[in-house]
C-alpha cells in the first residue's frame, strides 16, 4: 500500500463512520503564538475543541501536514523527521473512549482496511496517580476487542496523560504500537517490557477533564476526542520496510540526491546520513515555502527555523561532493510526489524554486565570508602553543559567520590544529538554554491561549485587513497574524513601507468601526456562497465543504464592513474591543509587511 493509498483508506474508513471531511490547514498557525509550527493536527480545531460549534458537525476527520523543529538535530537517523503527516479523526462531544478505541482496532486489523496482524499490536493506557485514577475504562474496552491483558501496559502520566498546560482541558491517552521484530512478539512483550522493537503508529486523547489546579480535576461537560495516526510510519510497517526512508515517500527524492552526488544510498553510513539529513530538510523546506501562509527564510522564528534547514541541507551536500546549487533540483521530486495532496506546492513552485536558489547562494557566500574570518584569525592562532582553537571561537565562528564547526576542524586540520569540541559544545549548550528560556511558560497545542482577550484581538485582525485593503487596495492579502494576551502581529502582502498618514487612515478606520458598535454574526454555508458572497477565505478549501463565515456590520447581505471564512471566537458587538492603536509597521520578508498593534479597554464579553 502507497502513502496515497493509506492517506485515502483513512479518510474513507472515517467517513463511513459518519465523519465529515475537513481540510488540513497552513503550517503556520493562525493566532497561536505557542508555537512556530502546526506541530499536531489537533492545532487548527482549538476553537471547536474549547467548544465552538464545528460547521462540519461532531465528527471530523483528515490528514495534516505538520513540523516539528525538537528533533532537526536527531534527523539523520532511519526515523527522525521535520515533516510528516497526520491522519486524524475527532469526536466533538460526540463518541468517546468505546468508540474511538472500536474505531482504531477496526480500522488496523480489518481485512477491509489495513489488515494489520493483531498478534503484532499492543497498546499503553494511564497508569494513573494522585490526581487521576488508573483508565481501566480504556484498557477494558480494548479488551472487548481482542486486546489480551499481557499486551496492555499501563504507564505513568510521563506517557500517557496529555494536557494544555498547568491549567485547563486534559485527559488520558492510549498509544498504539507495532512489533517490528522478528517475527511475532515473545508472550508478555509489550512497550513496558521491551521498547526497542515497538514502533508507535497511533495515539487516542480523551480530553475529559478541566485542570483547575495542581490537585484538583473536574470532568468536562463536553468530552472530546483527538486521534492522530502517523503517516509515514505506518507506511512504513505496510510495505515491510526498516525506514521511512526506504518507501515511495522518500525514494524519489534520494534519486536526485544519488544523481546530484554520483552516490549509491546504502554503500556508506556516514554518506548515508547525509543523504537522509538533505531528503528530510528539502522536503521541509518545501512545504515551508509553498504553504498557503509560507514564510521565506530569515533571522527570526518560523523563518529562522527554514533558514537552518536550507543550511544544514547544503552542508550536507557539501559533504557529499556536491559543489554547485542542488537544492531547487532535489525540490522537484517532492512537489511532484506531494502536488496532489497538496497543491499548493505546483501553485507555488517557482516561489519555492526562487527562494531555496536564492538562500543556498547566500549561504555559500556565507561559507567564503567564514572562511576569511578564519584566515583573518590565523596569525593569532598560530601563537597558541596548544595548536588548538577554543570552544569559543569555533562557535562564534558558527554563530556570527554561520560556519560550520566541521568545517572549522577541516581547515583548523590544514595547518596543523585541533578544536577543543567540548568547549564548542559548552558554548552551544549555554546558547540552546537561552533561547529555550524563551520559550519557558508557551502552552502545548495553544488551548491555554484562548481567553477574552485574544478572541477581541482576532476580530481586531479582520477590521484591520479590512481597513488596510480600504486605504492600499486590493493587492493586500493576509500572510499570516499571531495573537497573544499582550500585543497582535498581522502580515499582509504589500510592496513598501506604509506611510505615516496611510497608517493614522487604518487605525481611524478600525477604531470608527469599533465606536460604530456593530454587530458581528455567524452564518455557516458551503465555500463557494460564501466566496459569491464576498468573504475572504485565505486557503482554498475542498469545494463544496461548509465553512463558517463572519461578517462585522449592520445587515450580513447589505450593509456589511468585513467578512471572512474563519474558525473563531470572536466578539459578539466591536464595541467589546476597546481602543485599538498600532504600534510598529515593519518589513516581514519580500513583499510582506508587518504590523504591530495593541487593544485597551473594551467592554466585557457576554457569554452564552
Amino acid at each position: 500500500m502507497t502513502a496515497n493509498e493509506l492517506r485515502s483508506k483513512y479518510i474513507e474508513f472515517f467517513k463511513s463512520k459518519n465523519h465529515a471531511e475537513i481540510s488540513g490547514q497552513s503550517l503556520i498557525p493562525e493566532n497561536d503564538p505557542s508555537v512556530l509550527f502546526t506541530t499536531a493536527g489537533m492545532h487548527p480545531l482549538v476553537p471547536y475543541l474549547l467548544g465552538e460549534p464545528h460547521p462540519a458537525g461532531t465528527r471530523l476527520t483528515d490528514y495534516q501536514k505538520c513540523i516539528r523543529t525538537g528533533d532537526i538535530d536527531e534527523v539523520g537517523d532511519p526515523s527522525h523527521l521535520t515533516c510528516f503527516e497526520m491522519l486524524g479523526n475527532w469526536s466533538l462531544g460526540d463518541y468517546f473512549k468505546k468508540e474511538a478505541i472500536a474505531f482504531s482496532y477496526e480500522f488496523l486489523t480489518s481485512p477491509q482496511w489495513l489488515a494489520l496482524d493483531p498478534r503484532k499490536l499492543s497498546v499503553t493506557v494511564f497508569e494513573g496517580d494522585e490526581s487521576a485514577p488508573r483508565d481501566d475504562e480504556a484498557a477494558g474496552y480494548w479488551k472487548d476487542n481482542g486486546m489480551s491483558e499481557d499486551k496492555i501496559a499501563y504507564l505513568p502520566a510521563s506517557d500517557n496523560w496529555w494536557a494544555a498546560g498547568p491549567t485547563g482541558p486534559c485527559g488520558p491517552d492510549t498509544e498504539i504500537f507495532y512489533w517490528v521484530g522478528e517475527g511475532l512478539p515473545p508472550q508478555g512483550s509489550n512497550k513496558k517490557t521491551d521498547s526497542a522493537n515497538w514502533m508507535e503508529i497511533w495515539n487516542n486523547v480523551f480530553m475529559q477533564f478541566n485542570r483547575i489546579d495542581e490537585h484538583t480535576l473536574v470532568k468536562l461537560p463536553k468530552q472530546n476526542v483527538d486521534t492522530g495516526m502517523g503517516l509515514e510510519r505506518t507506511n512504513c510497517i505496510l510495505q515491510g520496510k526498516t525506514s521511512v526512508y526506504l518507501t515511495e515517500v522518500f525514494q524519489p527524492i534520494i534519486a536526485e540526491i544519488e544523481s546530484l552526488a554520483h552516490y549509491t544510498y546504502g554503500s556508506d553510513a556516514e554518506k548515508d546520513k547525509s543523504v537522509r539529513i538533505i531528503a528530510d530538510h528539502a522536503r521541509a523546506s518545501v512545504f515551508i515555502l509553498g504553504d498557503q501562509r509560507g514564510v521565506t527564510p530569515s533571522n527570526l522564528g518560523a523563518g529562522y527555523v527554514l533558514r537552518r534547514l536550507i543550511r544544514r541541507a547544503v552542508r550536507h551536500g557539501l559533504k557529499l561532493g556536491i559543489e554547485d546549487a542542488f537544492l531547487a533540483r532535489v525540490a522537484g521530486p517532492v512537489i511532484e510526489n506531494f502536488k496532489g495532496a497538496y497543491p499548493e506546492l505546483e501553485q507555488n513552485r517557482a516561489k519555492i524554486t526562487d527562494e531555496l536558489t536564492a538562500e543556498e547562494k547566500k549561504f555559500r557566500e556565507t561559507l567564503k565570508n567564514g572562511e576569511a574570518e578564519f584566515q583573518r584569525l590565523l596569525p593569532n592562532l598560530l601563537k597558541n602553543p596548544k595548536k588548538e582553537i577554543s570552544g569559543k571561537v569555533a562557535f562564534r565562528l558558527y554563530d556570527t559567520f554561520g560556519y560550520p564547526v566541521e568545517l572549522t576542524q577541516e581547515l583548523a586540520a590544514e595547518h596543523g590544529f585541533t578544536v577543543d569540541l567540548e568547549g564548542f559544545k559548552e558554548a552551544e549548550e549555554k546558547h540552546k538554554a537561552a533561547s529555550k528560556s524563551l520559550e519557558a511558560g508557551k502552552a502545548k497545542g495553544g488551548l491555554a491561549e484562548q481567553s477574552d482577550t485574544t478572541t477581541k484581538y482576532h476580530t481586531a485582525t479582520h477590521l484591520l485587513q479590512q481597513a488596510l485593503v480600504n486605504v492600499l487596495g486590493d493587492k493586500v492579502a493576509q500572510k499570516g497574524s499571531n495573537i497573544n494576551n499582550e500585543r497582535m502581529r498581522f502580515d499582509f502582502t504589500f510592496d513598501r513601507p506604509m506611510t505615516a498618514e496611510e497608517i493614522e487612515r487604518v487605525e481611524k478606520i478600525v477604531n470608527e468601526k469599533i465606536q460604530e458598535d456593530l454587530p458581528v454574526t455567524m452564518e455557516i454555508m458551503p465555500l463557494e456562497q460564501a466566496q459569491a458572497a464576498g468573504a475572504r477565505a485565505l486557503f482554498a478549501n475542498k469545494y463544496g465543504e461548509s465553512v463558517k463565515v463572519y461578517t462585522v456590520g449592520k445587515d450580513p447581505a447589505r450593509d456589511w464592513f468585513s467578512k471572512e471564512v474563519c474558525g473563531g471566537p470572536h466578539v459578539q458587538h466591536t464595541a467589546q474591543i476597546g481602543e485599538f492603536k498600532i504600534t510598529k509597521e515593519q518589513s516581514s520578508s519580500a513583499g510582506v509587511r508587518r504590523i504591530r498593534a495593541v487593544i485597551s479597554g473594551g467592554l466585557p464579553l457576554e457569554k452564552a
